[in-house]
């Protein structure tokens, strides 16, 4: 159990980062309290903001000898409530915005060095500028940091060429409840000394220590992408697609994305988005090659017209349209603001289950409440859908979202009963912390919980977040 920081305690804390790196306001604390869709709006009895790794590893030091109860906290983008202090008050947040430093760009080795408050946008630019690429790739790339990318193991738009954030980290830093710094900085991609100590901290949301620097993996910048949109005649017609695409340009597939025609109306409504197609489609895909033979995605999309996969299609010929194809996608988030209530879900399972999933998946939401749109879009390639569902027309927004928990329910037992995750990329945090008990065996909750108490044998890293109480 942890106790509520003494006024003494909070002095101590304040003293190692300065009075201005120590938030106690309310009105100064707000943003690092509130989570961005309004879900959550947390209390904490003050905000640190450390600027090296040694003054975290002196904040934490003194968290655990007087047993405070520490929230770490990136660019405060997370979906799932990680990121936010529970409770009466008496947590205290250690905001990693001023770790904002890339530390070394190595474009021969393939790797970039930075610390855990570097924004994704700003990493990726920093590869740019050495002529390489850093493909992770979020629509809050440009608030999300990437010790939180890392947190909550990202996916993304590229993770089905390049993986997700654990694949794309070859080192760590990481503070330990206690203090004491483990220094894991590989820079290799072949090292088979024991445990992988990283891959403990990757996705364990702040429970287990807090990610002060990182080394992940770059790769070559491709010099052509081409980039297309296509109506498919049904969602198996666009699994075919994919095969497709991905034989034909010899595996150069690196988006994938499905969109219902909900998602798409919406941003075309609500955020000034332009329709690609001549008319609207039930469902359609967005497609993009990286460094293809020239032409190889018009002679797909031609192929697909033939087959009947397709029913209609356009090749992006410029940038420009290429760009708006990308800000089509990444506005669905969005824009399912401006519907009302939205209860959203981030699954997957096997590519080749997602048609009968929605299919299922579907039916069941509108059991659960008739006339509910459904608003799934995502990551086809590699199997996560975001299964977000938009309140009827007309209802009320509060009576719709007290139905969360049977909504979800009735969607995860379709995703279980597909052999899938009821988290592909977004964590566990608060949200879904008791559906654990569900859907991983008391063996593996055990081997969890024997990890936390090892690692944060106080229990004040980040509690109330991912394992359930036994």
């Amino acid at each position: 159990m942890t106790r509520a920081p003494t006024p003494e305690t909070l002095a101590r804390l304040a003293a190692v980062v300065g009075d201005n790196n120590a938030i106690t306001h309310p009105a100064d604390m707000a943003r690092y309290l509130t989570e961005w869709r309004g879900l959550w709006q947390g209390k904490a009895a003050m905000v640190l903001r450390p600027g090296s790794t040694g003054e975290v590893s002196r904040l934490l030091a003194i968290a655990h000898e007087t047993e405070t109860a520490v929230v770490p906290q990136g660019g405060n983008t997370g979906l799932v409530g990680g990121q936010i202090p529970l409770g009466e008050g008496d947590q205290i947040v250690i905001a990693l915005e001023r770790l904002n430093r890339v530390l070394a760009v190595d474009p021969d080795n393939l790797t970039i060095t930075a610390e855990a408050g570097v924004t994704l946008h700003g990493l990726q630019q920093a590869a740019a500028d050495a002529d390489r690429l850093f493909p992770l790739s979020l629509a809050a790339e440009g608030t999300c940091q990437i010790g939180g990318n890392l947190s909550s193991n990202a996916g993304g738009l590229n993770m089905l060429a390049y993986g997700n954030a654990r694949d794309l980290c070859l080192g760590l830093e990481v503070v330990l409840a206690d203090g004491r710094v483990w220094n894991g900085l590989s820079h290799l991609r072949k090292d088979n000394t024991g445990y992988d100590l990283k891959n403990l901290f990757i996705g364990a949301e702040g429970t287990l220590g807090i990610i002060t620097r990182c080394v992940m993996k770059l790769y070559p910048q491709p010099r052509v992408h081409e980039t297309g949109f296509a109506a498919v005649a049904s969602v198996a017609a666009a699994v075919e697609l994919l095969a497709l695409a991905r034989d034909r340009s010899g595996n150069r597939v690196v988006g994938f994305e499905l969109l219902h025609a909900n998602a798409v109306d919406f941003a075309v409504r609500h955020m000034g988005q332009r329709q690609p197609l001549s008319a609207a489609a039930e469902w359609s895909v967005l497609v993009e090659l990286a460094d293809p033979a020239a032409g190889a995605l018009m002679d797909i999309m031609e192929q697909a017209l033939e087959r009947g996969l397709v029913t209609d299609a356009m090749v992006a010929q410029s940038e420009a349209q290429r760009g708006d194809l990308w800000a089509l996608r990444e506005a669905i988030s969005e824009a399912q603001k401006f519907e009302g209530g939205s209860i959203k879900h981030d699954v997957s399972v096997p590519v080749s289950h997602i048609p009968a999933f929605l299919t299922e998946a579907m039916a069941a939401v509108e059991r659960v409440v008739p006339g509910a749109r459904p608003v799934p879009f995502g990551h086809m390639g590699d199997g996560n859908i975001h299964f977000n569902i938009t309140q009827p027309q007309g209802a009320d927004k509060d009576e719709f979202l007290a139905q969360w928990h049977h909504m979800s329910a009735a969607v995860f037992q379709v995703v279980l009963l597909h052999g899938g995750s009821i988290s592909a990329e977004h964590g566990i945090g608060v949200l879904k912390r008791e559906d654990m008990r569900a859907i991983k065996s008391p063996v593996a909750l055990d081997l969890m919980r024997g990890i936390k108490q090892v690692l944060d044998p106080k229990g004040i890293m980040n509690p109330g977040k991912v394992l359930p109480e036994p």
